[in-house]
């Protein structure tokens, strides 16, 4: 039985779909409803019951699927544990990751992973968000924000410092805030990736504010939410990594400096079903050993 069709198995039950689990494993939804007749005909049992709306196991179907992640476990360590002992790190990484932590952040270290890996050839693309890690074939995403439910793995890497930031001369035009209550009355730039709905959040003194905002601009592009911010065009909540170098000139201006701001997780996200490859692990290692925190 090819491995692939056990796997699209194992995918439809995290999944419990079968369009959801084709898109994880990166194939269509006719040839995972395929796999499953032809693994069904094959054992002579039904494994999975499905209605209009829903798929589930049945109770062969379910003891089949514990041992089978058992045994695909196995397969998994074994096939690394070869990679591992030759040293097989070589081939291409496709890594998607956002425009500004890559210049700001990342960039600096990549020279190390370069050298030290220089069988690897590292596709970096540039982006905020917007790909489509399975279909656009990308070995994995760094994400700056908290992460909607998906069925990717997601390691966390490390922690932004957010600031609320805006320029000398808007705060002439428009005022210096002192509280968080007095951003209702504020052009506010607001980054969706921070997740926090139509209100951001401030701590002082062991107590949390969550202030309600009407953005002017929403965006899960930090990189243009800073352009509008340094236009003059409002506040906004960004990492530090994004400002730090405008804030020592002088061009953009840290605000309520009397409050903290919840800080936003950095993560890399990578999908379950694809074997990891010795380069990848590679990656997911030197992007752990940063300590960027």
């Amino acid at each position: 039985m090819d491995i692939i069709v056990l796997r699209t198995f194992v995918s439809i039950l995290d999944e419990g779909s079968f369009a959801a689990a084709a898109r994880r494993m990166g194939i269509s939804r006719s040839l995972a409803s395929k796999y499953i007749s032809d693994l069904e005909d094959s054992l002579g049992a039904r494994l999975l019951t499905r209605t209009t709306r829903t798929v589930r196991p049945t109770t062969v179907g379910e003891a089949y699927g514990v041992q089978l992640r058992d045994v695909l476990d196995r397969l998994d360590a074994a096939h690394e544990g070869v990679r591992n002992a030759v040293g097989q790190a070589a081939g291409t990484l496709k890594i998607g990751s956002p425009v500004a932590y890559t210049l700001q952040v990342l960039q600096p270290h990549l020279r190390r992973f370069m050298e030290t890996y220089p069988d690897i050839q590292l596709e970096l693309l540039l982006e905020d968000g917007a790909s489509d890690i399975i279909g656009d074939g990308f070995d994995a995403v760094i994400r700056v924000g908290h992460l909607a439910d998906s069925s990717l793995h997601a390691r966390r890497l490390h922690q932004g410092k957010i600031m609320l930031v805006a320029t000398p001369d808007y705060i002439e035009k428009f005022g210096l805030p002192l509280l968080p209550a007095d951003l209702k009355d504020h052009k506010c730039l607001h980054y969706t990736n921070l997740r926090t709905g139509d209100s951001w959040s401030f701590q002082r003194d062991g107590e949390t504010i969550h202030q309600k905002i009407q953005p002017i601009l929403a965006s899960n592009n930090g990189d243009l939410l800073y352009r509008m911010a340094l236009d003059g065009m409002g506040v906004t909540l960004l990492p530090e990594f994004i400002v730090e170098e405008d804030l020592r000139a002088g061009r953009l201006i840290s605000l309520l400096p009397e409050y903290t701001m919840p800080h936003v997780p950095i993560s890399i996200l990578f999908p379950t079903g694809k074997l990891m490859t010795a380069a990848m692990r590679s990656f997911l290692d030197f992007m752990g050993d940063l300590r960027l925190d």
